[in-house]
């Protein structure tokens, strides 16, 4: 029963659960599950969480990119990054990535609640997952390239350390 959420998730009991099991299982431990999250979905028999929760890394790592090349812009633009903030959060571009990790990036604040090396991990497990299911993944193979050149050197911060790789947030 793979988890999402991050630090925030677990510290607040609000992790998203992918369960993979028999239903009378899954019926047996969910009321352990509610204890540690709120969103507890039986994605289907043996192995399903595990791809749920690949599924769930791919968005993780697209929505974090995005934030950062939309961050980099507004700050090469000299924009106001907490107005930003206030209108992506707010807007079309908001996202869990956007309302959690901007205002850590703003901050400074690249400690790990999702560590650069364990999305990295679960990128590659995607994609060689896909590779199996005879599918294309493009943005995801771009998203490990993006993540392994980042592991170089910040593999133990979190995947809001993905500013990082643009020149506006490099010293950060």
């Amino acid at each position: 029963a793979p988890v999402s959420g991050g630090d925030i998730g677990a510290k607040n009991g609000t992790l998203s659960i992918m369960v993979g099991g028999a239903l009378a299982t899954y019926n047996q431990v969910l009321p352990i599950f509610q204890v540690m999250g709120q969103n507890i979905v039986l994605a289907g028999d043996a192995g399903k969480g595990q791809h749920m929760k690949m599924s769930n890394n791919i968005g993780v790592a697209a929505t974090v990119i995005g934030m950062a090349e939309s961050m980099s812009y507004a700050e090469a633009a000299g924009l106001n990054l907490d107005a930003a903030y206030n209108i992506w959060r707010n807007g079309a571009a908001g996202s869990w990535s956007v309302t959690n990790y901007m205002p850590r990036i703003m901050a400074d604040d690249f400690a790990a609640g999702f560590y650069v090396k364990h999305l990295l991990k679960d990128l590659r497990i995607a994609l060689d997952a896909a590779a199996e299911m005879a599918i294309d993944l493009p943005g995801t193979a771009l998203a490990e390239q993006l993540f392994a050149k980042l592991n170089k050197t910040h593999g133990d911060e979190g995947v809001q350390a993905i500013v990082k790789l643009w020149a506006a947030f490099a010293s950060a």
